[in-house]
């Protein structure tokens, strides 16, 4: 019997792939230049929805919050006699800045709000703020009273319809004092008449213009309609107060906050654009997006108060 041999089939040959076929799975080489600029995105998307959410949901319900950890303060400090009368505290000490020191009512706007000890932007965060170099409410003098318009819980954003004779309240260590709005005044308007001895004046500022662009300062003045508290020795006397005190001031001291947070939001955003390459693009996303976006909060909450304080 014959056996016949078959010889093997020749081996089969796989032709390279293509460099545009895909087939090759590497990644492609790093580019630095690629990097910077998928980072430089991300701190500028970052810091955009942190100033949206400052200015809006965050920065409303911060407001909040501050308000009411203000009011249970000042409610203990009138509850104990301890609460401030003047410039310093009840031992003598001076007065804190952000310390509560009133508690504001106007009742035809529904407006309840814990008023702080001083005006500058950080401060206005939390609510209205005093004027520290003006009387207290209640007292013989004028007493001034900023808060923001728009941003922070916009607590000021009705005063321009409060009408001629409507009552304002406000309560202090001293006790509940009542106002009368004589009424409300923009820029370029006539100066009330100077206030009379033994007479105290409320007057109410925020913003004038349009939602986050303010182009003035609107006021509300109010006449003492119940008696004149005692006035405690004031050492610092009117006028010693600094630029980011004043109306639309700014606290320029906030920069150095701002560099650090961005500094820290640029390293976050590097290892994000490095995660995104290692990692892959929802797992990095997942992980990356809420440091992202606390990070761009806290750049632009700093950022904010370098704006006016009445925004």
């Amino acid at each position: 019997m014959t056996t016949v041999l078959t010889p093997p089939p020749p081996p089969a040959v796989t032709a390279a792939p293509r460099p545009d076929s895909g087939a090759d799975p590497s990644p492609p080489p790093a580019r630095p230049g690629l990097a910077f600029a998928g980072a430089a995105l991300c701190v500028l998307a970052a810091v955009l929805l942190g100033f949206a959410a400052n200015l809006t949901v965050v920065g409303h319900l911060q407001h909040a919050r501050d308000q009411r950890t203000g009011y249970d303060e000042l409610r203990e400090q009138l509850a104990l006699g301890t609460a401030p009368v003047g410039q310093r505290t009840f031992d003598g000490k001076p007065l804190p800045m952000g310390a509560p020191v009133a508690l504001l009512r106007v009742p035809s706007l529904g407006l309840r709000e814990v008023v702080a000890e001083g005006t500058t932007s950080g401060v206005l965060m939390s609510g209205p703020g005093h004027r520290r170099d003006t009387a207290l409410p209640g007292q013989e003098g004028t007493s001034v009273i900023m808060g923001r318009q728009w941003g922070y819980g916009s607590p000021f954003n009705d005063l321009e319809r409060l009408p001629p004779g409507a009552s304002i309240e406000v309560t202090t260590g001293q006790g509940k004092s009542v106002y009368q709005v004589l009424g409300v005044r923009r820029p370029g308007d006539r100066l009330p008449a100077p206030l009379a001895e033994g007479r105290g004046r409320l007057t109410l500022m925020t913003a004038s213009g349009a939602p986050y662009t303010p182009d003035g300062v609107l006021r509300v003045d109010a006449a003492l309609t119940t008696p004149v508290q005692p006035s405690p020795p004031r050492p610092l006397r009117g006028g010693w107060i600094g630029p980011a005190e004043e109306a639309l001031g700014g606290e320029n001291g906030a920069w150095t906050a701002i560099a650090l947070w961005t500094q820290a939001l640029l390293i976050a955003a590097l290892l994000t654009v490095w995660l995104h390459r290692v990692w892959g693009r929802w797992q990095t996303w997942i992980a990356a997006g809420p440091v992202l976006a606390a990070l761009g909060v806290a750049v632009a909450g700093a950022a904010t108060r370098v704006l006016p304080n009445l925004l």
